[in-house]
């Protein structure tokens, strides 16, 4: 056990959006002019559905960390190199959809690939009250490119404190800031620049990691025949085991880089690998993670205790509930590389009113609705008058977010306008007594029926395209 000044993990939580496309479909459709993408087709990549960004998989990511939370959450920190917003607090917007105190800080930092690691070493310094830090990606590559094939996203969470209940103690850190400048993306371009790998690997990884790792385990005194869990983001394919034999770690500890089932997902990256650390890792474990980006962020953690099974998803449950895709013109609408005609349906405007934002943000955004004092009757959208026994002003709120649900009547819509045809709309039955008509999201080949269980997403509920300001809410997602 630890003791009450000890700094380090609590919890963690991880999101992999369900939608992965297959390598080999993306090197078919560039068959034609690249036919060398297909040394990369192997395995497949994460991809966001329309509805999904930075702050939504942020949600989710919080959501299913904050299920292993036993505390409350005094701050919240956001990195993200790719968040929707350049001047808006996009960790306000996540903290408010987690239904954090309105005095909780939020902040937002990017600028690199390593500002994900950084900030969970700057939570684990500043000893304090528990930090919730997240790191979410939605990575875009030039069509045919490398990037594209390599490139992945999703989000990963955790949550840092003090007390007994920390899961990875944290142990120490090494920062390295040198001009070697791997990738780049300039403000206002969509993406990334990258320089040659062979260089980046044998001029960068190689030459500076293996030394800020050394120092670190010197410093703490951590001989190589510890069980080190090692991950490393940022360097490359092969780039993790060639550090790992420097440092002489054995193969069977590497971490899988998590290239085959999701790609290469930036700041979330080595957030993910340290999930991943989490979930593998016994008492006495030692985990190192490191980030290569313009040097790199080294930090080490000690496992104290294993981590308690709280319901939560994880990085593994994550990564399991996947939908295959193979349709590449899909990746292309969604990251918005093609304009497709929808037709006039398509033709609204989109306008987000932002007073009535404000005033029922806990409802829009935190899927709070009301129970009635009187009769107990749970509804949503919170009302003046009980939808049961018409009572007045008798609503406390209530939230939904996790209550047991299913599909009690759906429509599957081929004209109605949607980014993702066909737009599933259905009467949602909770298990408290609320009826919602709800948009149904993320349906596999099986299709859903009456009764499926169903689970709630933070989404985009519609995009204004003429302010460029995204209107967010809840939407149900199947049970897989």
């Amino acid at each position: 056990m630890t003791n009450s000044s000890t700094s380090g993990i609590k919890s963690f939580g991880a999101y992999i959006p369900r939608r992965r496309m297959l390598r080999s479909a993306i090197a078919a459709a560039h068959a034609w002019s690249h036919p060398s993408l297909k040394g990369l087709a192997k395995g497949e990549r994460s991809i966001c559905n329309w509805d999904e960004d930075v702050i939504t998989m942020a949600v989710e990511a919080g959501h299913d960390c904050l299920r292993g939370s036993s505390g409350g959450i005094s701050g919240i920190v956001l990195a993200s190199t790719t968040a929707p917003y350049a001047d808006l607090n996009n960790a306000m917007v996540v903290g408010a959809a987690l239904s954090l105190p309105t005095e909780s800080s939020a902040n937002d930092c990017g600028g690199s690939t390593r500002s994900g690691l950084s900030a969970v070493i700057g939570a684990c310094r500043a000893v304090g009250d528990d930090v919730l830090v997240v790191a979410s990606e939605q990575r875009t590559g030039k069509p045919a490119s490398a990037q594209e094939m390599n490139f992945g996203c999703g989000a990963g969470a955790v949550t840092v404190g003090t007390g007994e209940d920390v899961i990875a103690k944290f142990l120490g850190a090494e920062t390295l800031s040198v001009p070697f400048i791997n990738s780049f993306r300039k403000a206002g371009e969509r993406f990334d620049y990258g320089w040659e790998e062979r260089w980046i690997r044998d001029e960068g990884v190689s030459k500076l990691i293996p030394g800020a790792a050394k120092r670190l385990l010197s410093r703490l005194d951590l001989a190589p025949d510890r069980t080190i869990w090692f991950g490393m983001s940022g360097g490359g394919a092969g780039a993790d085991k060639l550090v790992a034999k420097v440092l002489q770690i054995a193969p069977e500890q590497v971490l899988p880089d998590l290239q085959a089932q999701v790609g290469d997902t930036g700041t979330a990256q080595p957030i993910l690998l340290l999930i991943s650390a989490l979930e593998r890792a016994k008492p006495g474990d030692i985990i190192l993670i490191a980030s290569f980006a313009q040097g790199g962020e080294i930090a080490a953690f000690e496992m104290t205790q294993s981590a308690a099974a709280t319901g939560r998803r994880g990085l593994a449950g994550s990564i399991a509930q996947r939908i295959e895709e193979t349709a590449y013109l899909k990746l292309l609408a969604f990251d918005g590389h093609v304009e497709l005609e929808w037709g006039m349906r398509a033709e609204t405007d989109n306008k987000t009113a932002l007073t009535q934002l404000y005033r029922s943000a806990d409802q829009i955004l935190g899927f709070v609705g009301g129970q009635c004092s009187s009769c107990h009757q749970v509804q949503f959208p919170r009302m003046p008058a009980c939808v049961n026994c018409g009572a007045l002003n008798t609503q406390k709120p209530y939230s939904l977010l996790d209550v047991p649900a299913k599909v009690q009547t759906y429509t599957a819509d081929w004209l109605q306008y949607t980014p993702a045809p066909p737009l599933y709309v259905g009467l949602v039955q909770f298990e408290v007594g609320a009826r919602v008509l709800m948009e149904i999201v993320d349906v596999g080949p099986q299709g859903i029926d009456v009764g499926t269980p169903l689970e709630f997403a933070f989404r985009i509920k519609e995009q204004d395209r003429m302010r460029h300001f995204d209107r967010y809410f809840w939407k149900a997602v199947p049970v897989v």
